[in-house]
C-alpha cells in the first residue's frame, strides 16, 4: 500500500501494535501478581482474595483473546501448510486464500454471535458487581479483529496470485 492512505494508517497500525502489546504485559502482570499473592496469602496467613479465582479466570480469557489477535496480526497463528511444499510459490497461496477466508468467515460468525450473547448478558454481573459485559466485551471485539484481519490477508494473497503486488496488510 503506497499514498496518502498508507501514511496514516502506517502509524495507525504501530499503535495498534503497541496497544496490544502493552495489554498483554499488563495483563499478564496482573495475574502473574494476583496469582502470587494468594498463594502467600494462603500459605502464611491462611486467608486470601476472595474474587481472586474469578479474576484469574477472566485474566486467562482475556491474554487468551488478546494473544489470539497479536497472532492473527503477524500471520503466526497455527496453521496446517503441507500444499505448498508441493506446488509453485506463487500457487502456494491459493490455499491461504481459502483458508484465511475460511477463517476470516468462521471468526466473523463467532463475533456476531459472542456479540449477541453480551447483549443478552447486559444485566449480569461477575466479581464483586461489575457489569458482566465489560468483561466478556473482548470476545466480540477479538473476533471481529481477527476476522478482519484474516479477510485482509485473504484479498492480499488472491490479489499476489492473480498478478498483483504483495502488501503486507497489518
Amino acid at each position: 500500500m503506497t499514498g496518502p492512505a498508507w501514511r496514516i494508517l502506517k502509524p495507525l497500525e504501530r499503535w495498534g501494535t503497541a496497544v496490544e502489546n502493552a495489554v498483554l504485559v499488563l495483563l499478564l502482570a496482573l495475574m502473574m501478581l494476583l496469582a502470587s499473592a494468594q498463594i502467600v496469602l494462603r500459605l502464611f496467613f491462611d486467608t486470601g482474595i476472595i474474587w481472586s479465582d474469578e479474576l484469574l479466570k477472566i485474566l486467562v480469557l482475556w491474554i487468551a483473546l488478546v494473544g489470539s489477535i497479536a497472532t492473527s496480526r503477524n500471520r503466526r497463528h497455527l496453521r496446517i501448510d503441507l500444499l505448498s511444499h508441493y506446488v509453485p510459490e506463487r500457487w502456494a497461496r491459493l490455499p491461504a486464500v481459502v483458508v484465511d477466508a475460511f477463517a476470516a468467515v468462521v471468526c466473523g460468525t463467532i463475533a456476531w454471535h459472542s456479540a449477541r450473547y453480551v447483549v443478552l448478558a447486559i444485566d449480569d454481573t461477575v466479581l464483586i458487581g461489575i457489569p458482566a459485559w465489560t468483561v466478556q466485551g473482548i470476545l466480540p471485539v477479538a473476533f471481529g479483529l481477527m476476522a478482519y484481519r484474516f479477510a485482509l490477508w485473504s484479498i492480499d494473497d488472491l490479489m499476489s496470485l492473480l498478478g498483483g503486488v504483495r502488501k503486507e496488510p497489518g
